[in-house]
């Protein structure tokens, strides 16, 4: 019979590749409809196509690993589960780092399979890297970028927080987080291609700065600035709102579960955050 620790670092391991996997596809989702599909001339899915691209990447991924590591997919949410007491702080580390590792070979993918067309010019692509000023979309000011970037991400670590709350009905959470990220992309993508996910920005700025564009690199502090921000206080304000009995910091399970314990409960019933 395994022992606990060993149970632990399997449970343990198993939600950092679920969120290795699914922030893979939130990025290669998202950024590839944008690279490849919203751009063609002929039957482009312009801005509204991307915006339910990332949605429902999102809702997807919500419904399959939900009950496993959360489906976080976002270090700004992971920040904000961490605050309200949804997952332990030890936690909240590994969880970026899978993020971070999940963009980032996404990202790679991408740039492979953009470079595979005749007169292919990678590396005169943005692959949807996220920026302000001269490299925002419609030439918004880093001020203005940094408000959007801050407000739309607490307001969707709020929403994410709140739909998976323990007492909300079953099921219903990833259909409401995805569109939440939806209507989040329709609003800032004019203005910052929309981030609201720092594991998403990073991708594109490590890979461009390896096909020698240095500008997404330089830009990205504002990126995990500004939606760590609003995970952070969407964090703190929705457990106080809400004044129920959020799930405490998850804890190793004593024994292999032979039913779902208090640890696994909320995330199996929710679709969606641990």
């Amino acid at each position: 019979m395994p022992s606990i620790t060993a149970v632990a670092i399997m449970f343990a391991t198993k939600k950092f590749l679920a969120e290795v996997f699914g922030t893979f596809w939130l990025t290669f989702g998202g950024c590839g409809a944008a690279v490849l599909s919203a751009a063609q001339p002929d039957g482009g899915i312009g801005m509204l196509g991307v915006s339910l691209s990332f949605g429902l990447t999102a809702l997807t991924m919500a419904y399959a690993l939900g009950p496993l590591s959360g489906a976080h997919l976002n270090p700004a949410v992971t920040l904000g589960a961490a605050v309200a007491g949804r997952i332990a702080w030890p936690e909240a580390i590994p969880y970026m780092v899978a993020q971070l590792a999940g963009s980032v070979g996404a990202t790679c993918l991408l740039a492979f399979i953009v470079s595979g067309t005749a007169g292919a010019d990678i590396a005169g692509s943005t692959l949807a890297a996220n920026g302000y000023g001269a490299h925002s979309p419609a030439g918004y000011s880093a001020a203005t970028c940094f408000v959007a970037e801050l407000v739309l991400s607490f307001f969707l670590v709020a929403i994410m927080l709140s739909v998976t709350r323990e007492r909300r009905q079953a099921g219903t959470a990833p259909v409401a987080i995805g569109l939440a990220l939806t209507l989040a992309h329709l609003i800032s993508m004019p203005i910052t291609n929309t981030s609201l996910n720092p594991a998403r920005s990073t991708g594109p700025a490590v890979v461009l700065y390896a096909l020698q564009q240095e500008w997404a690199l330089h830009q990205l502090w504002m990126f995990w600035l500004a939606p760590m921000t609003g995970g952070l206080l969407a964090g703190w304000l929705v457990p106080w709102l809400f004044r129920t009995g959020d799930a405490p910091a998850a804890r190793p399970c004593p024994s292999p579960c032979t039913r779902p314990c208090h640890n696994h409960a909320v995330a199996s019933s929710n679709g969606s955050l641990s």
